[in-house]
């Protein structure tokens, strides 16, 4: 059971072709954008900054793979264009496109759990909820 607007494991999961394939205890996002300043013949300063393309690199900690995704024999190395989805209490965030960058494993016999994994998401998505 969980409480109206506390965010849960349940709140935050992986999803490939629709199906939630594990849930993540936390995440640490970065997003980033470059830019490049805009100069003009005869001025001092740039007249203006043309955007560039935005990167989204996540950080999740301690992934557990759903009963189903187990059954279906999941391997989280071989995983590409997966979404990651984020539920807050007013909103919805979806990383999708997503690829893994590293992957720390750590668990005993026969679990499905991993430390620490590193993702590039080629797109970030609010809906309201």
């Amino acid at each position: 059971m969980s409480i109206p607007g506390f965010p849960t494991s349940s709140d935050i999961y992986l999803e490939a072709d629709g199906v939630r394939v594990a849930v993540v205890q936390s995440y640490s996002a970065v997003s980033t954008k470059s830019s490049t300043a805009v100069e003009a013949f005869g001025e001092a300063e740039p007249v203006a900054t043309a955007p560039g393309q935005a990167n989204h690199v996540v950080e999740l900690t301690r992934l557990y793979a759903t009963d189903q995704a187990i059954r279906d024999g999941i391997n989280f190395y071989t995983m590409e264009n997966f979404s990651l989805v984020i539920c807050k209490p007013d909103r919805k965030i979806i990383y999708s496109g997503c690829q893994w960058s590293s992957i720390q494993e750590s668990a005993s016999v026969g679990s499905m759990v991993l430390e620490k994994v590193t993702l590039v998401a080629a797109r970030r998505i609010e809906t309201g909820v």
